[in-house]
């Protein structure tokens, strides 16, 4: 398994490479739709497929309290369980447990959190975490780390730093399985002095990529470029550098920019399913009375199967009624429309042209709106 640069443009620090992991190639940059609960909610596998989409991103929290890990590993792993034969990330729940602040118990050796399901309590080492990560059997696996919020104290952060970077040393000692990836979790917050010296502990530890956490946890989107530049600049070079927890159209192709590789969240699905669509024009909010009489496609521009066979005032029907159809339809047209900006991006740095495309981007209407 192997990171390979392919092109980096030459105005910008885009990059454009191949990762080879155990269940085929991911084409970068990469957007990875998120199945939480293995299951990209409303969407099929093969919807997902038809859509481009390489990898899918599914939560060890969430699977380790429903079914459970050993029912995965039963099943001969999450690709087998989900029917997904293309690479899985899996997430190491660490943002979960840590947004749980109010049930936490944080430890050196671990940390303790009670179930969003039963209230039951566990305990988690970062070498429980890895033999988790290893029954569901994803390709690609992130260590245990320390999520921090926004905003926070400077010494909260500074402790989190330290205490990230003694938990990636035992994750990679931990991990057993020669099939998955390992990536490490840069954190530091806002703060520069702090993302410098994560990235230098986390850096030098000989994972296989890296995740860049702490971003995109409520700080204004212009204090996260004050840093990620710096950050993902400073990270090796033949390593992937995945920006965890972004979907915002704009902030991905600012992150592209400065050479980030790899990109998921929640976003598409959500904003889906309370009525919202992505398009060339920025977002739409079905709700609105003005689509509906408007029998027009969703997005003029879009070629996907919702855009190409359903009107605006058909979707807003949906909506408003509350079918399932609804949420369904615009869920596929959102993580196409991802998948496909991404594909696009892909395209204008091999053509050297990202800066080009970059700027045309930021010119257009929907640039405003996300």
């Amino acid at each position: 398994m192997a990171f390979t640069l392919l092109r980096t443009d030459s105005r910008t620090a885009a990059r454009r490479a191949v990762l080879e992991t155990a269940h085929g190639e991911v084409q970068t940059p990469v957007f990875m739709p998120v199945g939480t609960s293995a299951t990209v909610k409303g969407v099929q596998v093969g919807a997902l497929r038809d859509r481009g989409a390489q990898v899918v991103l599914a939560n060890t929290y969430h699977l380790f309290l429903r079914p459970g890990a050993d029912v995965v590993a039963g099943a001969g792993g999450l690709h087998r369980f989900m029917n997904w034969d293309s690479t899985i990330l899996t997430d190491s729940g660490g943002f979960q447990v840590f947004s749980l602040a109010d049930t936490l118990k944080l430890h050196d050796d671990g940390v303790e959190f009670a179930s969003i399901v039963d209230g039951s309590k566990h305990f988690w080492t970062p070498e429980d975490n890895m033999a988790i990560q290893e029954q569901l059997g994803a390709d690609i696996i992130m260590q245990l780390d320390q999520c921090t919020p926004y905003p926070a104290e400077q010494d909260f952060v500074e402790a989190a730093v330290e205490r990230s970077a003694a938990w990636g040393q035992r994750c990679l000692a931990a991990h057993q399985r020669d099939d998955q990836l390992l990536f490490g979790i840069v954190q530091g917050g806002v703060f520069p002095d702090l993302r410098a010296e994560s990235v230098e502990r986390i850096g030098g530890l000989g994972f296989a990529g890296f995740g860049i956490g702490g971003y995109s946890v409520g700080e204004p989107h212009e204090l996260m470029f004050e840093t990620l530049p710096q950050v993902a600049a400073a990270l090796p070079a033949d390593k992937p550098r995945y920006l965890m927890g972004v979907g915002n159209p704009t902030t991905i192709l600012e992150a592209i920019g400065v050479g980030v590789d790899m990109f998921d969240c929640v976003l598409p699905t959500r904003t889906a399913r309370m009525g919202t669509a992505f398009s060339s024009t920025g977002r739409l909010n079905l709700r609105n009375a003005r689509f509906a009489r408007d029998f027009g496609p969703l997005d003029p521009e879009c070629r996907c199967d919702t855009c190409s066979h359903y009107s605006r005032a058909y979707l807003r029907h949906l909506v408003t009624q509350k079918e399932m159809l609804g949420a369904i339809l615009l869920s596929q047209h959102n993580l196409h429309y991802l998948l496909d900006l991404t594909a696009r991006a892909r395209a204008a740095i091999e053509e050297g042209t990202y800066a080009d495309f970059l700027a045309a981007w930021k010119a257009s209407p929907a640039a405003d709106d996300y």
